[in-house]
């Protein structure tokens, strides 16, 4: 089975609609990176019901630090807020991750929560 992983910067304090405006961008741009690498997994995961989990990280350097681990490994992308309305400067937001095989994802974000 394939799922997605959304990691939230938790430290943000952002509001429900910001956070679920930034994990759609981040569930977007993965998925079109995933099948512009891989189309057989986007299209199984399609397939599948489109599983996705949403996790908090509690700092931005935590944030980079599972994105320059998972990265190496998995399509990965790196969301940046450009701060038009509630964040005071751009900054990283979220981390969208596949989808890919479940059990090769848990191996990097099975530490973290869910958001």
């Amino acid at each position: 089975m394939y799922k997605q992983i959304i990691l939230v910067r938790n430290d943000l304090k952002l509001g429900k609609g910001k956070i679920a405006a930034q994990a759609s961008h981040a569930s977007l741009e993965s998925y079109l990176l995933t099948s512009r690498k891989t189309p057989s997994i986007a299209e199984n995961w399609l397939s599948e019901g489109q599983k996705k989990v949403v996790l908090k990280v509690e700092s931005r350097e935590e944030l980079l630090k599972v994105f320059q681990e998972v990265k190496s490994y998995f399509p990965a992308v790196l969301i940046k807020d450009a701060a038009h309305t509630q964040l005071k400067e751009p900054d990283f937001t979220c981390v969208g991750v596949g989808p890919i095989k479940e059990f090769e994802i848990d191996k990097f974000t099975k530490r973290y929560k869910l958001l």
